[in-house]
């Protein structure tokens, strides 16, 4: 079977500019990836004629597939349509069914329709008229030139339900795609490289048709695993065996699968085992907290947060000793300790969780550079502290943070539960 290839180019200046981030090359992707189709390029190109029609002459020599998003509104610097058409070598033409959509989209919403709107639905005559539900630019499906095109508005979930609704559909018949099957096992608290010395053996030992992919992000690595093969029930049951050959090597620290979030996860745990949790959090300035309650139900087990930044507020709220901070200072483990175990009182928690650090770019001394953070896990009986040793960047030490608390709380729950 040969692999169907597929290049994305993103149309607008201000993606260039940086004014926009392309999102939509990134879940095209994934949408992709999860059928078999292969992206060999994403392109971004400006407002530009020259440009515009040099990038569809490229992506034509090297894609079975070219999806474009952007450049499709009613203005002048909207040149995608014009482009294709003149590409393509046909005329721009009115599509009734195309007018009359915009037309709805415009009476359903009790707004006026200009003559630049009405304009939207005249299409290249050599294109297939692709509904757009959600907006008034429609999408444009071309066969042209040994390649298969689809033409989309760059406005996310217009394009979204566009390549639900018909591309993915539409490939299934155009193609012979392979039988292909993924599994993300997502794993906290170690770095790829140590995480890949740890499996090398099983990785070596994978058959041919199942490949994996190591994808680090802000103290996480996912382990993908994609299976190809000719039954998806079958691809399913030997990508389960193969994550159970791996888990006694690395299990203590996978915390889920594919769609599984480390605040979810821990989230869950707390409600099975009935308990709750508190924060006092320092250096992350509640991120932490944040991230606990976008899951929907944390109510159940989130008791509350301070954010005691100053040295003042560890003191009066958490109960902090003058005589801890004097000797060992705001950053530092006996701090953190004390911070955990005030919150978790306060609060009548379960578990206290603490965090306190320079997370930069000033403050760092030599014996405590920007990075230091001391993080704190509370509970019966017990405190489990940690320290980190992070970056320069301020932002990226508060997530690393988060991540890394998280995680404590996630091995104090299994812990107790022991």
């Amino acid at each position: 079977m040969a692999t169907v290839t597929a290049e994305i180019i993103a149309i607008g200046d201000e993606l260039l500019y940086g004014q926009i981030m392309d999102t939509n090359s990134h879940w095209i992707s994934q949408e992709l990836d999860a059928i078999g189709v292969r992206v060999v390029r994403k392109t971004t190109v400006g407002d530009n004629r020259n440009d515009i029609l040099a990038a569809f002459e490229a992506a034509s020599q090297r894609a079975h597939l070219i999806l474009i998003t952007g450049g499709l509104g009613p203005t002048q610097d909207d040149l995608t349509k014009p482009l294709l058409a003149e590409y393509f070598g046909c005329e721009i033409v009115e599509v009734p069914e195309a007018v009359a959509a915009v037309s709805q989209y415009f009476t359903r919403r009790g707004r006026e329709m200009t003559p630049l709107n009405i304009l939207q639905g005249h299409l290249p005559s050599c294109c297939t008229y692709v509904p757009n539900e959600v907006g008034t630019a429609p999408g444009m499906w071309f066969e042209q030139k040994g390649c298969y095109w689809m033409s989309m508005p760059g406005v996310p979930h217009e394009m979204k339900k566009l390549i639900k609704d018909f591309v993915l559909p539409k490939l299934s018949t155009v193609f012979e795609l392979p039988v292909i099957y993924h599994k993300l096992i997502k794993t906290v608290g170690i770095g790829e490289s140590l995480l890949a010395d740890l499996i090398k053996d099983w990785e070596n030992a994978l058959p041919s048709h199942i490949r994996l992919a190591y994808l680090p992000s802000l103290g996480h690595v996912k382990l993908r695993l994609t299976a190809f093969g000719e039954n998806k029930a079958h691809l399913r049951q030997e990508v389960e065996q193969q994550i159970q050959a791996v888990l006694p090597s690395i299990s203590s620290y996978i915390y889920g699968y594919n769609e599984d979030t480390l605040e979810a996860v821990v989230g869950k745990l707390l409600k099975q085992v009935g308990q709750t949790v508190a924060v006092a959090e320092s250096c992350s300035g509640g991120f932490i907290s944040h991230t606990l309650t976008t899951v929907p139900g944390s109510s159940a087990y989130f008791k509350g947060a301070v954010v005691p930044y100053q040295n003042e507020g560890k003191k009066s709220i958490l109960g902090v000793s003058p005589e801890t901070l004097q000797q060992h200072g705001a950053v530092s483990e006996q701090t953190v300790r004390e911070m955990a175990s005030g919150v978790r009182t306060l609060f009548g928690a379960h578990f206290g969780l603490a965090s306190s650090g320079i997370a930069g770019p000033d403050g760092g001394t030599p014996e405590k550079p920007v990075g230091t953070v001391w993080i704190a896990c509370a509970g019966e009986g017990f405190v489990e502290t940690k320290m980190l040793q992070l970056t320069q960047d301020r932002m990226i030490n508060i997530q690393l943070t988060g991540v890394a608390v998280m995680n404590l709380l996630r091995i104090c729950i299994s812990k107790s539960r022991q």
